[in-house]
Order: structure tokens, then sequence, then C-alpha cells
């Protein structure tokens, strides 16, 4: 079949040879009479020479996106089938949990497209009207490949107008309930298909939720417990507990020579702000943390985590605080400040002496790890400053409530905050609050969201681990 042609400009960047999927407005000298939108055309440089077929809508800034190198006949059910196998043959090789996203968009050559699977269930975001167009051979493909029970399409969302799209909602096929159970690394979890963000769930931080491990034990030496050598007297034990806690290293015993039989004495504290559904608060506490607080500003996200928490059995190790993360952590930097002034009080000599009358509430806590993962501060190049103010913000209020030498867990999802910028905007916020900070991991996406060289609009989760000190 022949498409209508797309010939492009003699002094365009060469960024269509070099991978790139996208055609903006201004690299197109002219497009034919013929063309559709939505529909495919043929994309050719000004010699007339093929270079990739791709589907074409003029109200779009990015009016062509590109699907093939080389000349197809059309999206059939047949082409969709095929692209859907080779996403699959990917998320078997590297990712271990059958939940995950299956379709990532441009990285796995479906512009426009993206597909979750929660349980027996699709989530789907038509994009673009390229992909609305064949809503009905998507979802064909879909159950050929993936045999769903059911299919649920969540294209609510504002960049459908940027291509002459209403939002849309609802189920495409079978059935769909609106809370599904998914797992990840071991954890089971609850996910809202209907009212969660996006899709309900946000699978890119796999893997960066299981690097934080390592963080959650070796913190017992901070409340004085000491493993020794004891031979423990079973008959005054009759539950067994401390039998298993001990081990070759030995027993844990607390300053005053007593056997501690708490089992997560050796655990972090930890503070997840942003919590959403509170995937890192289920992290931590599976990886041994002692306490989590769990902070979110949606009631609606901390009554999702509280459950979350509870069929993992971690209740009694997390407390739910919904409340806005910049106050939260502005609130207790300052309560933080207030204790420091109390404690001089008493080696105060002449001058003022602060005010201990008042009662000091619950501000001034600390953590062993502070976790910020922020929805995009930045949604457009314009929006970059006041990114970097509220990315400042954040970061230089949680490292103060880091304990000497524990850790900040820090993530930006916005495209526009470069990783050069974020590292940056991380180490100015460093040198306000007086510490100094050692790289220990810095990750991306994880592998179910694959990263296409040359298209940085990909790349855009940035996610490190830092350890805190004081300069």
């Amino acid at each position: 079949m022949e498409h209508a042609k797309a010939i492009l400009l003699r002094d365009r960047k060469k960024r269509i040879e070099q991978g790139h999927p996208w055609v903006y407005a201004s690299e197109i000298e002219r497009v034919e009479d013929n063309a559709v939108p939505g529909k495919l055309v043929d994309l050719h440089n000004h010699q007339g020479r093929y270079l990739a077929t791709g589907y074409w809508n003029p109200k779009s800034q990015i009016t062509v996106r590109i699907i093939s190198y080389r000349p197809i006949a059309s999206m059939d059910e047949k082409f969709f089938r095929e692209r859907f196998e080779q996403c699959a043959q990917h998320r078997r090789r590297f990712v271990k949990d059958n939940d995950c996203r299956l379709v990532y968009g441009e990285a796995d050559r479906l512009p426009g497209l993206i597909v979750d699977r929660f349980g027996e269930v699709l989530v789907v975001q038509l994009l673009t009207l390229g992909m609305d167009m064949h809503r009905e051979e998507i979802t064909a493909a879909l159950v050929a490949v993936f045999a769903p029970k059911g299919i649920y399409e969540r294209s609510d969302v504002s960049v459908r107008a940027l291509e002459g799209l209403e939002e849309r909602t609802g189920v495409m096929y079978g059935d769909c309930p609106p809370i599904v159970d998914i797992h990840e690394n071991g954890l089971l979890l609850e996910v809202d298909i209907v009212e969660g963000q996006k899709t309900g769930y946000f699978f890119d931080q796999r893997e960066n939720r299981a690097s934080i491990a390592p963080l959650m034990k070796g913190w017992g030496w901070r409340s004085g417990i000491r493993l020794e050598e004891r031979v423990l007297d079973e008959a005054a034990d009759d539950t067994g507990a401390l039998a298993d806690l001990q081990e070759s290293t030995g027993v844990p015993v607390n300053a005053n020579g007593k056997i501690v039989t708490f089992p997560y004495w050796d655990g972090a504290t930890v503070l997840e702000c942003f919590a959403h559904t509170g995937s890192f608060t289920l992290h931590a506490c599976q990886y041994g943390a002692k306490k989590v607080t769990c902070l979110d500003v949606s009631s609606h996200a901390i009554e999702t985590a509280r459950r979350n928490t509870e069929r993992n059995g971690f209740s009694d190790r997390v407390e739910f605080v919904v409340a806005d993360a910049f106050e939260y952590l502005r609130s207790q930097v300052k309560g933080l400040g207030e204790r420091t002034e109390r404690g001089r009080a008493g080696n105060a000599v002449g001058g003022k002496v602060p005010d201990t009358s008042k009662p000091m509430g619950t501000a001034g806590r600390t953590w062993d790890v502070v976790i910020l993962d922020p929805p995009a501060f930045a949604k457009s190049k314009s929006a970059v400053p006041g990114a970097i103010r509220g990315y400042k913000d954040i970061n230089l209020q949680g490292m103060k409530l880091v304990n000497e030498g524990g850790y900040l867990v820090t993530a930006s999802c916005s495209y526009h905050m470069r990783p050069d910028l974020f590292l940056e905007t991380i180490q100015a916020a460093a040198v306000d609050a007086g510490k100094q900070l050692r790289l220990i991991e810095w990750r991306a996406a994880g592998k179910d969201h694959p990263q296409i060289l040359g298209v940085n609009e990909g790349h855009y989760l940035k996610f490190g681990i830092f350890e805190v000190r004081s300069c």
C-alpha cells in the first residue's frame, strides 16, 4: 500500500537518521494532499530518499511519530501483535515480576501507547491520534498476546488535548475490577486502576525501591545495642523468641546488659515523603526497617498505603501522616532548631535564654533514612526555574533531618530537570544545609522502561542515594 509522503526540509537537523522517532512541524517542507490525520505517511528527505514511516497529525507540534524505519503496509492487528510479542519477550527476559509495564511508547517502537499489567487486567493509555484511531486493533492484539481478563483505559491525560483529543476512561474489554492486586519484589500491593494516579501505579521505580535494602539494617549501635556471646536459658523462654535471636554473631544486648527481643532492633528509622501508595515504605519494612513514617498530601493515597501495609503485616512499624511534604519538612527542621536552642539553654552565659516553658510538640524529629520521591515539578522548559527551587527546598530540608551518617534517597521524574542540573541542585542544597554528600548509587527507570539512545525525552527519571554528613 502506498502512503502519502512528507518531504523534509534540507536544513533540518538529522535527528531521524540518528534514531529519533519525532518529526516536528518546523522540519517538514510539505505533506501531500491525500494525507489523512492519524494515518501513515512515508518520510522522505529533500532529495526524495525514503527515511521512515510514521503516523501524521497536523494538529500536533510533533507532526509525525515514527513507527518503522522500513516500509510497512498498515498498523493492523498483525502489526500490533508482532510488536506486543517483542514487548513480552523483553519483559520475560529482564523483569521477574508478572506485573510490570508491558508497552513503553517510543522505546518499544509504539509511540503514543502505554500498557501496564496489573494482575489479570491491562491498563492502557492512548496518548495520540494515531493510536486512538487504532484502538480496536490494539485491543484485539493485546487480547491475543497477553490474554487478560480485562482491559481498562486511562487516557485521562492533558497531553491528548495537544492531539485534538478529549480525555477518555472506561472498560475497553472484559471484566475490570477497580481494585486489583499486584506483586513487586515479594510484596503484595493493591492498585486502584480507576482513581489512582496515571495508570494506578509507578512501575518505573521497581529496581530503585529494591536498591534501598542495604540502608535498612546496621543501626542498632545508635541505641547502644551490641552483640554478645551468651548461652540462652531455653527453659525460661517458652516462646522460643530468644533462641531465634541468637546467631553465630551473638545475642543483641542493650546498654544495661539486657537481651533485646524486638526483632527489628538493628533497623533504620525511615521517612518517606510523597509516598503515594507507600511503595518505598513497604520495601523499607520488608528489608528490616525499625520504624517508618509514611507521608502524602492525599488521604486517599494514604488509606491505600495503610491497607497495603496491613496486608503485608507491617502495621506495627508504620505511622501515617497526611500533610503537605514541604510544610512537614520545614516544620520538623524548625522544631529541630528549637530543640537545639533549648539544649544550649543550660549552658547559656548571658544573652537571651530560650523559653523552655512551652511544650515542644512532635516537631524536630530526625531519621536514619529520608526518602523523597515527588511528582514532576517541571512539565515544561519554562517551569525549570521553579522546579529548581522546589527540588532544592525539599532536598535541603530533607538532608537536615537525616541523622549523621544516614542516607538521603531522592528522585526526580521531571524530564526537563536534566541529570546534571538535578545533581547541581542537590549539591547547592547541601552547601546551604552545611552537609557533605557522598554519592552511593545513581539510577534511572527500570528495565521495563528501556531507553533509546539519542531520545533524551525518555531519560526522565533520576534516582540517587547519598550518605549525609555534616561539614
